[in-house]
């Protein structure tokens, strides 16, 4: 069973942002392999490819609660990426983080606004 959720979670992972797994792993494997191994089996393998929501819908839900969190930009420069490629537009991701303002605060908005900067960038010199 754990075995079938780590490789649903991984399937999800490589379909919608195939380098996030990897910098997670890389940069926590050390320490935490079992932290690793959970964000993949439960965030990805059980809550991620529910049937309920698209992925688009998720990665939404997802840009706009790490957007009010305000002290994740790793997370949300991810899952930034992840909603590209679940079929969010550039401009759909902005509106996003900026709607945010209302709810968050200007802070977190333009934290939020400078991490979709940085993935922007990032994805224009690939």
């Amino acid at each position: 069973m754990d075995n079938e959720r780590l490789e649903k979670g991984l399937k999800h992972l490589k379909d919608k942002n195939p380098e996030n797994y990897d910098k997670l792993k890389e940069n926590l494997q050390d320490i935490a392999p079992d932290l690793v191994r959970f964000v993949a089996e439960f965030a990805y393998g059980d809550i991620y490819t529910r049937p309920e929501l698209d992925p688009k819908s998720r990665e939404i839900a997802t840009v706009a609660a790490l957007t009010t969190l305000g002290n994740a930009p790793l997370q949300l420069e991810s899952h930034i990426e992840g909603a590209l490629n679940s079929g969010c537009t550039r401009q759909e991701v902005v509106e996003i983080i900026m709607q945010m303002a209302v709810y968050a605060g200007f802070p977190a908005a333009i934290n939020g606004m400078n991490c979709a900067k940085e993935v922007f960038s990032r994805l224009d010199k690939k």
